[in-house]
């Protein structure tokens, strides 16, 4: 059965979104998915289940969420191989030149411009879109200026957002 890696969008934010991790596992058993794991209190799931396509896992998952939680929760999905893809890139991405930070925006579909996001690229602050990632390389002073995450998940659809450290180690750890 395949395995898929599954990230939420916009929990634990406020007093009005709190999504335990214990909770979501519970969610994910109660639809059917086995070997569910957690990382960290930020919405990170493995999942194994029968189900193949990823439209109908994201699906199933926020179904669950939605009736657990009580809320939407939108829910992006990889299979391994494309996270460990992402996981790579991060890698690479980084090792490029020394950074304050490296955010990755998981994308729930293809990005819908990913030119136009990559223009706002300056020399201290680069966007890279691969695939359904878009890796924001941030330099020095990234806090005054450079490339606005807003403005880059705008151009490119629903997404969710996680540092180098999480991509890797989950890469690493469930691919």
């Amino acid at each position: 059965m395949p395995t898929h890696l599954a990230f939420l969008r916009a929990i634990n934010l406020g007093a009005k979104r709190k999504f335990p991790k214990d909770a979501i596992k519970a969610a994910c058993e109660s639809a059917g998915f086995t070997d569910v794991e957690t990382y960290i209190n930020t919405g990170n799931v493995r999942v194994t289940s029968s189900l193949r396509a990823r439209a109908k896992v994201e699906a199933a998952l926020e179904d669950a969420f939605l009736e657990t939680a009580g809320f939407e929760v939108p829910t992006i999905v990889f299979t391994q191989k494309e996270f460990a893809e992402i996981g790579a890139d991060a890698e690479e991405l980084y090792a490029e030149r020394e950074l304050s930070r490296h955010y990755i925006l998981l994308l729930k579909e293809p990005a819908k411009d990913a030119a136009a996001v990559q223009a706002l690229s300056t020399d201290d602050h680069r966007a890279v879109v691969r695939g359904r990632a878009c890796h924001l390389l941030l330099g020095a002073g990234y806090e005054a200026g450079g490339v606005d995450p807003l403005k880059v998940e705008k151009l490119l659809g629903v997404a969710t957002s996680r540092n180098h450290t999480v991509v890797t180690t989950l890469a690493k750890k469930w691919c």
